[in-house]
């Protein structure tokens, strides 16, 4: 039995359109016809952002990424359609949630 190895090739000129999201996913609209949703738990920022500053969002780079200026959060279409979580420390994310918890 022969087992083929397969290559995940990203293709570099597909933008977003446009984001949603659901109650556990951001739901990214490409310019290609797809969408593409992946688990709020993947960006913990996200998870834990309210509903509105999960929509205060903007599309940067003709749409190469999505920005949350709220949350500081930056995540490009590249790196969903690679299935790249966030990378962010626990460290970091404490001292993020604690940043929040002393703004509001």
């Amino acid at each position: 039995m022969t087992h083929a190895m397969t290559t995940l090739s990203i293709d570099q000129d597909v933008f977003a359109q446009s984001v949603a999201f659901t109650d556990d996913s951001l739901v990214v609209h490409l310019d290609d016809g797809r969408s593409v949703s992946v688990p709020l738990a993947w960006y913990p920022r996200l998870q834990r952002a309210s509903r509105a500053e999960r929509e205060d969002f903007e599309l940067i780079g003709d749409g190469e990424g999505i920005h949350w200026p709220r949350l500081d959060e930056d995540i490009s279409v590249e790196g969903i359609l690679a299935g790249r979580r966030s990378a962010e420390s626990a460290e970091s994310l404490r001292r993020w949630q604690q940043g929040r918890q002393n703004a509001g």
